[in-house]
C-alpha cells in the first residue's frame, strides 16, 4: 500500500465534493494504491473499496435528511451519529471490525446552534455511536481529524482493516477523549495517532495536531508559534510511535507526508515558510480550512508507511 496527495480538482480521500478546503489552490485527492484486486460497493450510502485486509469508504449525508431520535437533538448531531451508525454496520457487515483512520469534513464547524458549538454537537453523535456499537471510547479509537469546510454535508472517509490498530498518546497533551466537559458534553473520540498493520507493513497515522498543551490553546493569535508548537507535539508523537512501533529505522518527521490546515488564507505562506524550516524536505500540502476549535490557527495530520521484515 502506498499514498500519494494530489493537487486535482476533485476531493478529499475519495470522494467528490462541491465545497474544496481551499480558495487559493486546487483542493487535494488522497490516493491509496494497493497491489490486490478490490471489491466495490455501495451500502446505505457509503461508497467502499476493499480488498483482503482492508477497506476504505466515504459517506456524505446532508443534516436535513436525518431525523432527530431524541428531544433536544440537533440536525448536526443526528447526523453524525447516523453515519458513524451506518460506517460501523458496514465493517461488521464487511468482517472489516478495526477502524485505522477517520476524516471528518462539517460545515461551519465553529458555529453556533441549538445552544452549542456545532463541533460539540458533532462530537455528541459520533459518541454516542461508539457507545452504540459497543466500542471503546476510551483508547482503543482510531486516528482522527475534523475538519471544518464552508458548507455542505456531514462528510466522513474512513479507512478499516481487518487487524487492530496500537493506539499512540502524547505524553505532552491529555488524550482527546479525557477532555474535561469545558470542551464540550462529551469529549472527542479520536487517538493521537494509531499504527496499523496491512500485510508485510506498518503505517503510522497521526490525527490532527495542534497547538495544544495538555488539553489547553497555548499561542493564540500567533500563527508562527503554534507551527512551531505543533511540531513539538508532532515530535513527541512520533518518538512515542516509534517506542511502540515493530519496524525500524524509527519513524521521523522528515520522512513523513504533512497536510497543514490553515483557517486564515493570508497565513498560507507564512505556515508553509515556517513548516518547512522545520520539516526539512518533507512532502507538505496547505489547505484553508476551519479548524475544531476558533482559537487555533494551523492544524497537520502526518503519515508514514514503513516495510516489515519477514518473521
Amino acid at each position: 500500500m502506498t499514498l500519494q496527495n494530489t493537487p486535482t480538482q476533485t476531493a478529499r480521500d475519495g470522494g467528490r465534493h462541491d465545497s474544496p478546503l481551499s480558495h487559493v489552490s486546487p483542493s487535494l485527492n488522497s490516493i491509496w494504491h494497493v497491489d490486490r484486486p478490490l471489491q466495490r460497493g455501495h451500502s446505505e450510502g457509503i461508497h467502499w473499496q476493499r480488498n483482503a485486509d482492508m477497506l476504505l469508504g466515504m459517506i456524505e449525508l446532508q443534516e436535513t435528511d436525518v431525523l432527530p431520535t431524541a428531544a433536544g437533538m440537533s440536525p448536526l448531531q443526528a447526523a453524525s451519529q447516523s453515519v458513524y451508525e451506518r460506517l460501523f454496520r458496514l465493517l461488521r457487515q464487511q468482517d472489516m471490525p478495526h477502524l485505522w483512520r477517520v476524516w471528518n469534513y462539517l460545515g461551519d464547524i465553529n458555529g453556533e446552534s441549538h445552544g452549542l458549538e456545532r463541533y460539540r454537537q458533532f462530537n455528541l453523535g459520533r459518541y454516542a455511536a461508539f457507545v452504540q456499537a459497543h466500542r471503546d471510547t476510551g483508547g482503543q479509537v482510531p486516528a482522527a481529524c475534523a475538519i471544518g469546510v464552508q458548507h455542505g454535508p456531514l462528510s466522513v472517509a474512513f479507512l478499516a482493516g481487518s487487524m487492530p490498530v496500537v493506539p499512540v498518546e502524547n505524553p505532552r497533551q491529555l488524550s482527546a477523549w479525557r477532555y474535561p466537559t469545558q470542551y464540550g458534553p462529551r469529549a472527542p473520540t479520536f487517538s493521537r495517532a494509531a499504527l496499523a498493520y496491512p500485510p508485510g507493513q506498518e503505517v503510522l497515522f497521526i490525527s490532527g495536531t495542534a497547538s495544544i498543551v495538555g488539553h489547553e490553546t497555548v499561542h493564540p493569535g500567533d500563527v508562527v508559534a503554534q507551527c512551531r508548537e505543533t511540531v513539538r507535539n508532532l515530535e513527541c508523537v512520533v518518538q512515542e510511535a516509534s517506542r511502540l512501533a515493530r519496524s525500524a529505522p524509527a519513524f521521523a518527521l522528515g520522512d513523513m507526508s504533512h497536510r497543514a490546515y490553515v483557517r486564515h488564507a493570508s497565513d498560507i505562506a507564512t505556515v508553509q515558510r515556517t513548516l518547512k524550516a522545520l520539516l526539512g524536505d518533507a512532502p507538505l500540502a496547505c489547505v484553508r480550512a476551519d479548524i475544531c476549535r476558533s482559537d487555533l490557527l494551523v492544524e497537520v495530520e502526518s503519515q508514514a508507511l514503513h516495510s516489515l521484515s519477514p518473521p
